[in-house]
Formats: structure tokens, C-alpha cells, sequence
């Protein structure tokens, strides 16, 4: 054989061995963080109160997931509301977020007519802007963040514009992405996302949907320092790091951590799992 070509063999050799090994070092430590931040709250231990003591037994209840509403920082808590709930007109010293869970709502305008939005709908609600929520269902929750506290209901004679428009989308109407149309989603994954916002405040924080078909299988990386999930519809199954302890995640369910962290989960169910995220960093779906 030509020497030059037993070189040029020998080299092919060594580069792809090189490489191979660099990927393998690569995997080794995504898949081997040393001291994990995830974090787990099942919806049967979150702690309940009145979200507007002021209604007394009319009140909704609130479950604080993350954050804390009566601070200043940002915060994520659950809303439920009993069947055939109608707020007064009200307003908010802060803007909010909020996605349906379980039962449907209503938020808008007092004189607009109802528009009754299901589990997965998205809508928003400027601070400032009279409105009332409603609810009618054997159980109604909402998901609702903010970008910071505290989180205070006023009368409507305080109200003011401040620029922002609200919105609401139904889960109709949500736009997702596969794995050709963003490079969050692995190529050889069926998993679907939305995004729904994004921000310059609070180090460049986002929020999105991820639809997870039946019987996934796979992992969520995440690189930021903040990464906030909650279940939206159906269930999941959260394996925890280092004890590789199984956790079902029910609808209302979070999961979370706060430097890079690997999130393996699987959906054994026959049918898709909607996840809600806040994080701002980039996140990697995978098999």
C-alpha cells in the first residue's frame, strides 16, 4: 500500500477517534452534573390561601409554586376559582400571565362578552386595565406569573393606561414548532414548542409551551439560571437526579432548577402532555 495513503488512513483513524471520544466526554458531563438543582413540587403539596382576603369566603384561593406574590420578585402561583366564579371590575398594580389548567375561564373587558377559554389557553392582563375573570367548571385553575410583587387587586377607580394590550389565545389557536422549524427540538424528536413571550427585563426571560407526544421518552436540558415548568394537561413522569426516583407529575405540578440542569421525563399516557416554561436561558429537547 502507498505509504501516503497508510498515513492519510491512519489520521482518519485518529480524528474520528479523537472526535468520537470529545462527544463522549461531551455527554459524560452533560448527563453527569455533579451537584443538581432540580426541583420538584406535586400539586397535592402546594399550600393554599385566599388570592383577595378583602372578599372573605368569596375569595379565589392561591398556591404559591415559585417566587413569593406579597414580595418583589418574580413569582408563579396557582388560582382557583369554585364554579360560576365573576369577579368584580377590578385592576392590578402589575402586569400578569396566566394559562388555564383545569375547568375554563373567562378574562376580559366587564362589557365584553364571555369568551370562555379551556386548559392550554394563554392570556395576559396589563396592569392598570379594568376587567373581570370568570370561571365555570367542576374545578377551574389558572397558572399566573409575574415578572415582580407584589401582586395587589384595586378598585377601577385607580385604573390607567399604561400602554400594553392584552391577550388572549385558546389552545385552538396555538402555533407550535416541530423539529424543522427550531433547533430546539432534536432532530429526531416528535416533541412540539410555542413561544408565547419574551423580555429584555429580568436578564432576558421567556415563556413557552412544549407539547410532549404519547409514550415519550426523552430529557429537557436547560442552561439558565432560571427554569420554571409546570404541568398544564395530562400527566408526567419526573425522574430526580443521582436517585433516579420516579415522581408523577399531575396537571398543576412543577418542576424546576437554577443553574444547567438535565430534565428527564416521560409521558407513559395515550395522549400529549402540554408543559409551561419561564426560564432565560435556551433549552434542548431531546430523545
Amino acid at each position: 500500500m502507498n505509504k501516503t495513503i497508510v498515513v492519510l488512513f491512519l489520521v482518519t483513524i485518529f480524528v474520528v477517534s479523537c472526535n468520537n471520544k470529545e462527544k463522549k466526554a461531551v455527554k459524560k458531563t452533560i448527563e453527569n452534573i455533579e451537584n443538581p438543582t432540580n426541583k420538584v413540587v406535586l400539586s397535592s403539596e402546594i399550600v393554599w390561601e385566599k388570592l383577595n382576603p378583602a372578599r372573605g369566603d368569596k375569595s379565589p384561593q392561591a398556591g404559591t409554586i415559585w417566587g413569593d406574590r406579597k414580595g418583589t420578585e418574580a413569582t408563579g402561583f396557582l388560582a382557583k376559582f369554585v364554579d360560576g366564579f365573576s369577579s368584580p371590575p377590578h385592576i392590578h398594580n402589575v402586569t400578569y400571565r396566566a394559562v388555564v389548567i383545569k375547568g375554563t375561564v373567562h378574562n376580559d373587558d366587564p362589557k365584553a362578552e364571555n369568551m370562555w377559554m379551556k386548559p392550554g389557553s394563554f392570556w395576559t392582563q396589563p396592569e392598570g386595565e379594568s376587567h373581570i375573570t370568570s370561571a365555570k367548571g367542576e374545578e377551574n385553575i389558572a397558572l399566573v406569573e409575574i415578572d415582580n410583587g407584589p401582586y395587589l387587586v384595586k378598585p377601577i377607580d385607580q385604573a390607567f393606561d399604561n400602554g400594553e394590550r392584552p391577550i388572549n389565545i385558546d389552545i385552538s389557536n396555538v402555533v407550535w414548532l416541530n423539529n424543522s422549524k427550531t433547533n430546539w427540538v432534536d432532530e429526531a424528536c416528535k416533541a412540539e414548542l410555542s413561544f408565547l413571550w419574551e423580555s429584555n427585563k429580568n436578564g432576558g426571560s421567556k415563556g413557552l409551551f412544549i407539547k410532549l407526544p404519547k409514550g415519550f421518552i426523552g430529557k429537557i436540558e436547560s442552561n439558565g439560571s432560571v427554569f420554571h415548568s409546570v404541568v398544564i394537561t395530562n400527566v408526567l413522569n419526573y425522574k430526580m437526579p443521582k436517585t433516579a426516583q420516579v415522581k408523577l407529575l399531575d396537571s398543576g405540578s412543577y418542576f424546576g432548577s437554577t443553574s444547567k440542569a438535565i430534565h428527564s421525563v416521560t409521558n407513559n399516557t395515550n395522549i400529549e402532555t402540554i408543559l409551561y416554561i419561564r426560564t432565560n436561558g435556551a433549552v434542548k429537547i431531546s430523545n
